[in-house]
């Protein structure tokens, strides 16, 4: 097993890397300290990354959409201090499967990372009950709002899935530039600022409960 651990403050490094030995105690593990060693070493091919989001040259999330878009097997867990709805999201959209805070005790993280050889999330207390706070204040699936047209509704599910514009032109057969102003237009009408932001409205309106999105594609 190869795991990466890519975190900028050398102490937290070591902390991570102790408890990583401590779980998995056969495992080869890299550490890195930015955004562009970490991408230097992704062609070693690793079971398990522990990504932190604000690194000196970027962010984490970029990590996360590069390893997503290889569609290699690497599961990625987020290890952050940043515990805000914008995060999570972000980070889920870009391909996270797992979320822990660096507040949470070592104990804490080994057990959540034991729990990834059993096909659950690992994901720390605190995130997992937003996550289901937010699911029960959804509601029933809502119609569309009739200030959206019906493609908007369609680039909004889209992206909501995680897809980039590249990917919704093609999901939909539109220019980058036009899916671009579809995009625009709709965080116009609903005061979106963000991906993390439309995700949320998605959910609310019932546009990202099934994976094959608003067109049956």
């Amino acid at each position: 097993m190869r795991v990466l651990i890519v975190e900028d403050i050398a102490e937290t490094r070591r902390w991570l890397e102790e408890i990583v030995a401590g779980v998995f105690p056969a495992a080869e593990i890299d550490t890195v300290d930015t955004l562009r060693r970490a991408r230097g070493l992704l062609e070693r091919g690793h079971d398990l990354a522990l990504i932190d989001l604000g690194l000196p040259d970027g962010s984490g999330l970029d990590l996360l959409w590069q390893i997503r878009d290889a569609e290699t097997p690497t599961i990625c867990v987020v290890t952050t201090v940043m515990g805000d709805d914008a995060s999570v999201v972000g980070a889920l959209s870009a391909g996270a499967q797992g979320y822990l805070l660096k507040e949470n005790p070592a104990h804490l993280l080994a057990h959540q990372l034991r729990q990834i050889h059993m096909g659950l999330p690992a994901l720390s207390p605190s995130i997992a009950r937003r996550i289901m706070d937010h699911f029960s204040l959804t509601g029933p699936s809502a119609a569309a709002p009739h200030d959206l047209t019906g493609r908007e509704t369609e680039v909004l599910a889209l992206i909501a899935r995680g897809l980039r514009n590249t990917e919704v032109g093609r999901e939909l057969g539109l220019a980058n530039s036009t899916v671009a102003s579809y995009i625009k237009s709709v965080y116009r009408k609903h005061g979106i600022s963000s991906r993390a932001e439309a995700s949320w409205h998605a959910t609310r309106m019932g546009l990202n409960r099934s994976e094959k999105g608003p067109a049956g594609r």
